[in-house]
């Protein structure tokens, strides 16, 4: 299945999905040291995103956020590449200090845990694989 969406940063990465379907909050919604999600509200808390490619509709929280996205990235904890539904100031810029590919525009609802995808930002395609 491929979904296509808009580059908010180029790049290009593959691995196993982390989906979550609720807006997620990097300030105190995710460890920088471990990247376990700790957000009490999260559909995916206790789960690592760490080298994986994580999905979900929207970032909410603080704007110190971008710098826990960053954070993350200069730990070696980061995700492979970010896709959401809907691209807000937090997440878009976190992704573009940290150089994380990032593709917005893009049904999550469709994406499930667990599935292998590639990140193609620069055209702003997700495939899944079948």
């Amino acid at each position: 299945m491929k979904l296509k969406g808009r580059k908010v940063v180029g790049g290009k990465a593959e691995g196993e999905l982390i989906v979550s379907k609720k807006p997620l909050s990097f300030l105190g919604g995710v460890d920088p040291e471990t990247g376990i999600v700790t957000d009490a509200e999260s559909d995916i808390r206790g789960q690592s995103i760490a080298d994986k490619i994580l999905a979900f509709p929207r970032g909410k929280g603080s704007t110190v956020g971008s710098y826990v996205i960053y954070a993350l990235k200069k730990n070696g904890k980061a995700p492979k590449a970010i896709i959401v539904g809907e691209a807000e100031t937090i997440v878009a810029t976190g992704a573009i200090i940290a150089g994380i590919p990032m593709v917005q525009g893009v049904d999550v609802s469709k994406l499930k845990s667990g599935a292998r995808v590639r990140v193609d930002a620069d055209s702003g395609e997700v495939e899944v694989e079948e």
